[in-house]
Formats: structure tokens, sequence, C-alpha cells
């Protein structure tokens, strides 16, 4: 899987201190912006340069661990499934200090051109998906609980 790591700002906090649930969502996208980056394929090219969107038509987590300010954390992003009309990411959020597992995820994605229509994705962005990791099967089997 791909690694990003980041580490959890004062701004990420909710009042207990611990990390806001809706930021693991945002750690979600940047761990993905960060894998197609690393793929040779920026966000903004994939919309700029190809024409495509990748609209989310579902996202989940799973928390396991809190987070608290701070706290280095690893995103770790693959590709669970693809098809002709979208793809799925799925994710672990793990402390970088022991490798602790605090929540697992995915975002199911649509392909749709710049006009809003769904549409079939641009050769070079379709190239890359096939280069990037794989979901191991143990996180596929886990979301599908989840």
């Amino acid at each position: 899987m791909h690694r990003y790591t980041l580490r959890v700002r004062y701004a990420d906090t909710d009042q207990m201190g611990w990390a806001y649930y809706g930021q693991y969502f945002r750690w979600f996208e940047i761990g993905r912006a960060e894998m197609l980056r690393s793929l040779g394929l920026s966000y903004r090219e994939v919309e700029d340069r190809l024409g495509m969107r990748l609209p989310v038509r579902d996202a989940r987590c799973h928390y396991l661990k809190g987070a608290r300010y701070d706290d280095a954390m690893v995103i770790e992003t693959a590709v669970a499934e693809r098809s002709r009309a979208g793809v799925t990411f799925a994710y672990r959020v793990v402390a970088e200090a022991d490798g602790a597992l605090h929540a697992v995820g995915r975002t199911v994605h649509f392909f749709m051109d710049r006009d809003g229509r769904p549409a079939r994705p641009a050769a070079e962005l379709d190239a890359l998906l096939e280069r990037a990791p794989r979901a191991p099967r143990e996180l596929r089997l886990a979301l599908e609980r989840a």
C-alpha cells in the first residue's frame, strides 16, 4: 500500500482533544491524492489535462482507536476494486510510532467527464490505476464487514 505520513494538527482535534472523526475522510483524500501523485499524475492533471472527475459515491470509516494532537499517523492507500465505471480505494490509518491500527475505510468513486456525464476512464488514468498498489485481501474483507 502507498504510505503517507502526516501529523495530527490542533485544528484536527475536537473539544476533547481527539482527532475529530470527520478528519479521517480528509486524511483519506490526502492519501489518495498523494498515491496518485507518486504514480506520476496529480489530481489536478486528472481533472485539467485528462478531463476526468472522480466524485465520491460512497465513503465509510470504521474507527478502532483515537488519535491525539501531534500524533504522527500513516495513511495507507490502495485500490480495492476497479470496474469500467469506477474505482474503490481502501485506507488504513496507523500510528507511525508503533503501527497500531486506528481506522480502516473506503471511498467509492465513479468516472465522470468535464460535462458531468458518466464516462470511461481516460487511457492514461486507466493505466495509472492499473499500476496502483492493491489492497490486501484482509483489508478488503474487513471493509466488507464494516
